[in-house]
């Protein structure tokens, strides 16, 4: 009797170990081919889904004329959600919206196109009271506009630093500080911050924008905890890692008017792709999203419970790209993610 259950515990033993081997196994299968963190693919899975959750809802984009603020205009639109789109170039948004209507079944009059200057810090009470003025509310509020850098800090003005940190940060938080106040009274709102890669590890030739972009992370973590008696009310950030947008063809340099150098092919998130798990994200409550392809992601999780190793990482990474850009050879060679071959 012994020996038969002996036996009986040896093969318990020995399917439990191949079930939690299969288990790891799958989940590391899933790890390699994942495009965000586990909470926000998790909710991609089995969470509320965008078109029942953000219909006729009034979401305000900033940075809407191109790239993934164009891209969040598209995608809402389907989803019924009535738009202010807003940048600083009025024709580029009339286009936006003119696709909007072509693509969604919204009218003319649930789309209203704002220019907007995220610098002219004087003008956002009233573009905001525009807002609420037009749709008598503001459910969401998409902090998405912003410039990325490309530059050495050695050759860097320091008027480029300031720049960034007027647009990206100070621009981002004067806009919030007019819609916030409306969300506390109506007890129910979601303020979601494209945030950075950047702005959770380090990148060479972006000091300045990664500085702007951390100070984002470090404002509306914050942000979020002064809000804890408003549980209906969202603070998210959003950390996207290589996308397939112009902000490299717009990025600050050494000096402020100075055009950007050539930006290589490399392979990037789609567009669609990003957008979609951010709204996913928003949908479910997700307080901060990691969106990269793989090995970007890895990089992700390595600054967050690994930081020894991801400096070593980082610092290889970083002298082949310094020693491309200072050759006026393409920096991002030295990237992780592979370039395309013509």
């Amino acid at each position: 009797m012994r020996v038969v259950l002996q036996g009986m515990e040896s093969c318990t033993v020995s399917a439990l170990s191949c079930f939690i081997a299969f288990c790891l196994l799958v989940c590391l299968i899933g790890f390699i081919f994942a495009d965000a963190d586990v909470t926000l693919l998790w909710a991609s899975l089995t969470g509320q889904r965008p078109e029942r959750k953000l219909k006729g809802l009034v979401v305000w984009i900033t940075g809407a004329s191109s790239g993934i603020g164009e891209e969040l205009a598209y995608q809402l639109a389907k989803c019924g959600s009535h738009l202010i789109l807003s940048a600083r170039r009025e024709d580029e948004l009339h286009r936006v919206k003119r696709h909007c209507l072509e693509t969604s079944e919204l009218k003319d009059e649930d789309i209203l196109v704002l220019p907007l200057d995220l610098l002219e810090r004087r003008s956002h009470e009233t573009k905001t009271k525009t807002v609420i003025g037009y749709f008598g509310h503001i459910d969401i509020l998409i902090n998405n506009g912003g410039r990325s850098q490309r530059s050495l800090f050695l050759e860097t003005s320091v008027d480029v630093c300031q720049a960034l940190m007027e647009l990206n940060f100070l621009g981002t938080v004067s806009l919030t500080k007019q819609v916030l106040p409306h969300m506390t009274q109506r007890g129910r709102g979601s303020i979601v911050t494209v945030s950075s890669l950047f702005g959770l590890t380090a990148a060479p030739l972006a000091t300045g924008a990664s500085a702007s972009k951390h100070a984002l992370q470090g404002f509306f973590n914050s942000l979020r905890t002064e809000l804890t008696d408003y549980p209906k009310i969202l603070i998210s950030t959003v950390c996207p890692g290589p996308i397939q947008s112009q902000i490299a063809k717009n990025a600050f340099t050494a000096e402020i008017n100075k055009p950007p150098p050539t930006v290589g092919h490399l392979k990037r998130m789609p567009t669609d792709r990003c957008v979609r798990l951010m709204l996913v994200g928003i949908s479910n409550g997700v307080k901060e999203m990691w969106i990269s392809q793989q090995p970007m992601l890895l990089l992700y999780y390595a600054w967050q419970y690994a930081p020894t190793f991801a400096w070593s990482v980082s610092d290889s990474l970083g002298r082949k790209w310094v020693q491309n850009f200072q050759a006026g050879r393409d920096a991002d060679s030295a990237n992780l993610t592979k370039q395309k071959t013509s």
